[in-house]
């Protein structure tokens, strides 16, 4: 697949012969000597909570370069107070989550060459938090909802030194779920709380769900966290539409890993007829 289409392959050509000559490379470009590719329109989001307005910037792109890379191009050169979250700029940090062209990504994952640049291209934050300013939003509930979930409750040591003995095995179900970098971008995009503000009181949403999965099958974990999934968890609302599992940049099977199978928990703790029956016949819960 070629990085871009005609006429903006003709940047590349052009820059290249330009270095093979030993131009000095063009001026005013970010890249220079062989790099310039195109030049394209990032039509990002300014405002805050009380309103804002799309504003274009006209940005010269280089090969290889991620829409973050454009993002601080402009902040560097033509709009010095343009808030936007970033840290690693490997997608390993979460920070940078944003929506490019209405889809929810990282941005520093997302190169400028999957996209269409003969059309504007347009950077807003993500929808579902509060905006605080710019392309950064206010990401605080997700934190709320997971100082709310019981803590790790480990059974006692094997030996008398403390330790403990685990098999490979009895760990893989929950490693995926440690891959989390909390780019909170399938919180972004679950529609339970995207669409329905409303909905957060009763609903953590999918990253609780996976931290909530990763403690329940800790093969060392003894507590019982079911009513929580159930009530506090509010995990009736989701009805797996897999749409956090499709934007996930970890590829953590969410809904399949995750959702369902706290979901057949709290099934199997209270509505299993004959768990229901056992319980009133033995006087157990």
């Amino acid at each position: 697949m070629e990085p871009f289409a005609e006429p903006e392959r003709r940047w590349l050509d052009e820059a290249r012969e330009d270095t093979a000559a030993g131009d000095a490379g063009r001026s005013g470009g970010a890249a220079r000597g062989g790099w310039i590719v195109a030049e394209v329109t990032l039509s990002v989001f300014r405002g805050d909570a009380k309103g804002g307005e799309f504003v274009d910037y006209t940005v010269e792109v280089g090969e290889g370069q991620v829409v973050l890379d454009v993002v601080l191009t402009v902040q560097a050169t033509q709009a010095a107070d343009l808030a936007v979250r970033w840290n690693c700029k490997a997608g390993k940090c979460g920070s940078c989550s944003a929506e490019v062209n209405g889809k929810p990504c990282l941005m520093c994952m997302t190169r400028m060459n999957t996209l269409d640049v003969s059309k504007p291209i347009s950077v807003t934050p993500i929808k579902t938090f509060p905006l605080i300013k710019d392309l950064v939003t206010d990401v605080s509930f997700n934190y709320e909802g997971a100082k709310q979930i019981p803590a790790f409750a480990p059974r006692a040591p094997d030996a008398a030194d403390g330790s403990y003995r685990m098999m490979q095995q009895d760990i893989e179900r929950g490693q995926e779920f440690r891959k989390c970098i909390e780019c909170f971008l399938c919180q972004d995009v679950c529609h339970v709380i995207r669409d329905h503000p409303e909905n957060k009181p009763n609903f953590l949403g999918p990253r609780q769900f996976v931290r909530l999965a990763e403690l329940e099958m800790h093969p060392l974990d003894t507590a019982d966290r079911t009513e929580f999934i159930r009530e506090a968890g509010g995990i009736a609302y989701c009805n797996i539409t897999k749409c956090c599992t499709e934007v996930c940049p970890e590829s953590i099977h969410i809904t399949d890993n995750a959702i369902i199978p706290l979901k057949e928990r709290v099934v199997d703790k209270y509505y299993d007829p004959f768990r229901w029956i056992f319980g009133k016949l033995t006087g157990r819960d």
